[in-house]
């Protein structure tokens, strides 16, 4: 599958109604992304958590951002499963984020997710940020809402394994939910590894609604077989739409 390389993206914001929802949505993204560019910003929102689930979050976070340039991490304790009923304040605080950091790229839930507080993320990250590349990561859940992604990262074994092994070890209140499980995290990037011929056999997957294709990149294929998917602030060069890379 042809692929394509994420080359002027500096600034991360990831999104997560839950805690743990990064982590299964992009956990392995993320860190592939430090490894190849420690001098990227990340901040990391999460809007409802426990008590004891947001420390959780804050302390996996901490151990997937090392050594990332900066980072920020923000967990929030609005009600678990009332976001559609709490839309003003979380919309107000979409809007201070947006005020206080602009990212190049925005990790988000899906907008067809089932979830209703995934759902309003979804939503109002697309409200919100209007010129940054967009990218809806998938949470499998009893739903069955697991759609057809379009954009795909693959992912060394060793990362997967970072990832199942940071969602096992710092998420302990989960244990007890019959989905939370190790064979299910890698039984989901070995499908998706699958889809798009990773060379490991594993990936992430996401969807990308909108992507902006430079006019001159059509020149620039015919000459040399690739393709650049250009946004304000960002660059990526590409073979395809379907495969993501960060060298």
């Amino acid at each position: 599958m042809i692929s394509f390389e994420l080359t002027g993206a500096r600034r991360l914001l990831v999104l997560g109604a839950h805690c743990d929802d990064v982590e299964i949505g992009c956990g392995g993204t993320i860190a592939h992304l430090l490894e190849r560019q420690p001098d990227l910003e990340v901040k990391w929102v999460t809007f409802a958590g426990t008590p004891e689930r947001r420390a959780e979050t804050k302390a996996a976070a901490a151990a997937l951002l090392a050594g990332a340039q900066f980072r920020s991490v923000e967990v929030h304790n609005f009600d678990d499963g009332f976001f559609p009923w709490l839309g003003h304040r979380i919309k107000e605080r979409f809007e201070q984020i947006a005020r206080e950091f602009r990212p190049d790229v925005v990790f988000t839930h899906r907008r067809d997710d089932r979830h209703q507080d995934h759902r309003m993320v979804a939503e109002l990250t697309w409200n919100t940020f209007r010129d940054q590349l967009l990218l809806e990561y998938e949470v499998p859940k009893w739903e069955g809402d697991l759609g057809q992604p379009n954009v795909y990262v693959p992912l060394s074994q060793r990362l997967c394994r970072r990832k199942v092994e940071l969602l096992m070890k710092y998420y302990r209140t989960q244990a007890r939910r019959d989905w939370f499980t190790e064979d299910l995290f890698w039984g989901l990037l070995r499908l998706r590894g699958v889809e798009c011929r990773s060379p490991s056999g594993f990936a992430e997957a996401f969807h990308g609604t909108k992507l902006m294709l430079a006019a001159s990149a059509i020149e620039h294929r015919r000459a040399t077989q690739t393709t650049e998917i250009v946004r304000p602030d960002l660059e990526v060069t590409a073979s395809s739409s379907a495969v993501m890379d960060s060298r």
